[in-house]
């Protein structure tokens, strides 16, 4: 249960960041005027990134998944920027 809850805070954070980075650069014009809604939806994605490790049966399993989605948020926040598709 504890490893399931660090993955949660830890990995959520992550998972949770890389969110709150898509929601800052996706929507049209510069992400500066975004820095207030990505903030918002910052907590509120850590919150279910924490929630979503409990629906995991182990912690390995919910590292695995929470770390995942991270590497994959942070590695489409990257292809977004070296493609230039965003500011």
């Amino acid at each position: 249960m504890w490893a399931r809850a660090l993955a949660g805070l830890v990995a959520g954070f992550f998972v949770a960041a890389a969110g709150a980075g898509l929601v800052a650069w996706l929507p049209p014009g510069p992400w500066q005027s975004a820095i207030v809604p990505s903030l918002i939806t910052f907590i509120p994605f850590w919150m279910l990134a924490a929630l979503w490790a409990f629906a995991f049966r182990s912690g390995v399993r919910a590292w695995a998944a929470l770390g995942t989605s991270a590497l994959a948020g942070f590695a489409l926040l990257w292809l977004l920027r070296a493609a230039h598709l965003v500011q």
